[in-house]
């Protein structure tokens, strides 16, 4: 299953207001939206994958349609999917990339691999 296409439109069309230095790589089995080479929000079939401040997990835990990320088997701090469903307006999808953008903003950058 590819993702949604049109929520990739949607998510970069967000992004590109505000935030020049964007990169979109295939990652996780779907596109990841890379601001300032910094791993933002990705669109997977079905869900959203969000990179927050962990400081705001448990507040964030309780969204509708948000979950703790687990890609590897283990939970991923600072990272959750949000369900598909619970973003059919523009307003739900903008809170969770302006949640993103603002960590963005806090994160480190991640370690450029050898050979980059």
């Amino acid at each position: 299953m590819l993702p949604d296409k049109q929520l990739i439109d949607r998510v970069r069309e967000i992004i590109a207001i505000t935030y020049k230095n964007v990169e979109e790589k295939k990652m996780f089995g779907g596109v990841c939206f890379m601001v300032n080479d910094k791993m933002c929000v990705g669109v997977r079939p079905e869900r959203l994958m969000v990179r927050f401040d962990p400081a705001v997990a448990d507040e964030v835990m309780e969204k509708e349609g948000c979950r703790p990320m687990d890609f590897t088997k283990k939970v991923m701090k600072g990272y959750a999917w949000v369900d598909i469903e619970a973003l059919g307006t523009k307003k739900k999808l903008e809170y969770w990339i302006k949640l993103a953008l603002e960590y963005n903003k806090l994160a480190k950058p991640s370690k450029k691999q050898k050979g980059q």
